[in-house]
């Protein structure tokens, strides 16, 4: 145990975290050059498309008689939970800081996350290869955040690999190794995965005692009992062992068929141990944005079902329920960390589950009181009670941080107050950086505040939040009809001073988005009686055989099956027919 380091790597995005791990695996051997490919680590096929990691990924290396176990983690905010879940499986961390860019905003996030889970931090400065390194000015930011002296401060290449041996040796040197506390056996399950052929796969951090394949386990907070049917370790594919022991991270297959038996912050033991405590599990994370996902074909609802629970097997941040809509059918009622998060999981459902969805409009969660003094949370516009039962209606508020070059903060200041936000704090890093802490409501961020804030300081200011409460508002509902009836999936909750600027927007958008139809369509937004804004969508009639004039019958066959498909992924709200991704169009940014 004492041979054992356990660590991660944590970093803004972008900063270098899957390069680096890509090295560490190259320069300890654990993977051969001929198999060394860029982002190993990250195993997803959307996470290669993207070139952003979305899951953590364990993998185990050997560095002079030392086990070594990495967790590579996220960068981007909406997966700060799966940083969260790695930092309670390991001893330390690696803070990876890009020295063309210094501290940004997630980098500080991280950081606070790492001390309060108690861990080693160790901080490099990667990209020194680059000729717009400034790793001096860096080094300072760092050592100031940290209270470490700047010269301490370990520089590197991911790219070619400078420095990347003696970040391994001080790893060894300084993070320490587990220990243990209990001769009984307890395992944290940090993440886990369903095979179809094999059943829940878990993920275990191994805090006290050893689990061997073939032994009887027990899942203390589910009360479920397997077989350790499998046993082994990361690097990062999977590799079988005959045990893992106390202190080590590595992976146990089980023949559990049911994933709400499987959940991520258990603790596994062995099955003759009946009086084993649980661990420390994970907190609950709190949604910040809701949106339901609907089959197209109410056929496959009971496998959109299906496929939640077992992608919720594997992302602990997924909540969701049953809904049924008038128009749409069953669904699910989801709540995600962010819109990348939304449209990640849209696209694992329909790439690895192969389902065709619908996506409604996301909104936040508000907190109504009624006049008789009830209260409840909903998550979506069309729950809203009448106006004239609610005494006020509170909606979420976050508490941010923008780490931006100081010469624009003027600009920042006042994209805060149009967002309805207040300042709370202003920090110089130096002379010339500046960390900006606000408070504003959610679904103003959520929307234009991001792009705002980058097109303003051409891309040189990074932005975190995280949620902190909720606060009564002047807001209104803003209904949005097709053709005369009301779509409530397109429903909102909004400010009343917004309220008509909203209207107008996702008309004209709703325009351009929806097709002609064979008759005119008037798009309104409303609140109550009172409509707000208008567009029309001209009437069109195209027979899309029209210019085949007899001949080729196998053509105009072809041409009407094609056509009979793009119906399929169409949805009727009245007399209209709206395309399926509509809804996910409305949300990207002009």
């Amino acid at each position: 145990m004492d041979k054992i380091r356990n660590f991660c790597i944590i970093a803004h995005i972008d900063h270098g975290k899957s390069t680096l791990a890509d090295r560490l695996l190259e320069i300890t051997n654990t993977v051969s050059g001929r198999d060394m490919k860029a982002q190993i680590m990250d195993t997803m096929e959307l996470e290669q498309e993207k070139g952003i990691t979305i899951k953590l990924q364990p993998a185990r290396m050997g560095w002079k008689g030392h086990e070594l176990n990495l967790i590579d983690t996220p960068g981007h905010v909406d997966f700060s939970y799966e940083v969260s879940r790695s930092l309670a499986a390991v001893e330390g961390a690696i803070l990876v800081v890009d020295c063309t860019q210094g501290i940004q905003a997630q980098t500080l996030a991280n950081v606070y996350m790492a001390i309060e889970a108690g861990l080693t931090i160790i901080p490099v400065l990667n990209k020194i290869d680059l000729p717009a390194a400034e790793p001096e000015r860096v080094a300072k930011e760092v050592g100031q955040l940290l209270g470490v002296d700047p010269n301490s401060i370990g520089k590197i290449s991911g790219k070619t690999g400078e420095g990347v041996a003696e970040l391994l040796d001080r790893i060894v040197i300084d993070v320490p190794a587990p220990t243990s506390d209990s001769d009984e056996t307890q395992a944290l399950v940090f993440d886990s995965i369903f095979d179809g052929y094999q059943g829940v796969i878990l993920y275990l951090r191994m805090v006290n005692g050893s689990i061997k394949t073939n032994q009887p386990i027990r899942l203390i907070q589910s009360e479920s009992s397997s077989l350790a049917l499998e046993t082994g370790h990361f690097i990062p594919s999977r590799v079988t062992d005959q045990e893992l022991t106390t202190g080590q991270i590595g992976y146990v297959t089980t023949n559990i068929k049911s994933v709400q038996f499987a959940r991520v912050g258990d603790t596994v033991t062995l099955e003759t141990q009946k009086d084993t405590k649980p661990l420390p599990g994970y907190k609950k994370v709190q949604p910040l944005i809701f949106a339901s996902l609907y089959p197209t074909s109410q056929e496959e609802y009971p496998k959109l079902k299906d496929s939640l629970e077992k992608l919720a097997l594997n992302d602990a941040s997924l909540s969701y329920s049953t809904e049924n809509s008038a128009a749409l059918g069953f669904g699910m009622r989801i709540g995600f960390l962010g819109l990348l998060h939304l449209e990640i999981i849209k696209e694992r459902l329909e790439r690895e589950f192969d389902l065709d969805l619908i996506v409604t409009s996301p909104s936040v969660s508000h907190k109504v009181t009624m006049t008789n003094g009830d209260q409840s949370i909903i998550e979506q516009a069309s729950a809203l009670p009448d106006a004239s039962t609610i005494l006020e209606i509170a909606e979420p508020w976050v508490r941010g941080e923008v780490v931006t070059p100081s010469q624009f903060i003027g600009g920042i200041l006042q994209l805060i107050i149009d967002a309805r936000g207040r300042q709370t704090k202003l920090d110089y890093l130096d002379e010339t950086r500046a960390v900006l802490g606000f408070e504003a409501p959610l679904a103003e961020v959520l929307t234009d505040f991001y792009d705002a804030l980058k097109s303003l300081t051409a891309g040189y200011a990074s932005l975190s939040y995280e949620w902190d409460r909720y606060e009564v508002g002047d807001l209104v509902r803003v209904d949005i009809l097709l053709g005369g009836d009301k779509v409530d999936a397109l429903g909102t909750i909004t400010a009343r001073s917004k309220s008509v600027a909203y209207g107008k927007k996702i008309c004209a958008r709703l325009k351009e988005l929806i097709p002609r139809q064979n008759f005119e369509v008037a798009v309104q937004a409303a609140i109550g009686a009172k409509f707000i804004a208008r567009e029309n969508i001209s009437a069109v009639r195209k027979d899309v055989t029209a210019k085949l004039y007899g001949g080729d019958v196998s053509r105009k066959k072809k041409l009407l099956q094609k056509q009979k498909k793009g119906k399929a992924r169409m949805k009727q709200f009245g007399k209209v027919s709206v395309p399926s991704d509509v809804f996910m169009d409305l949300i990207k940014r002009d």
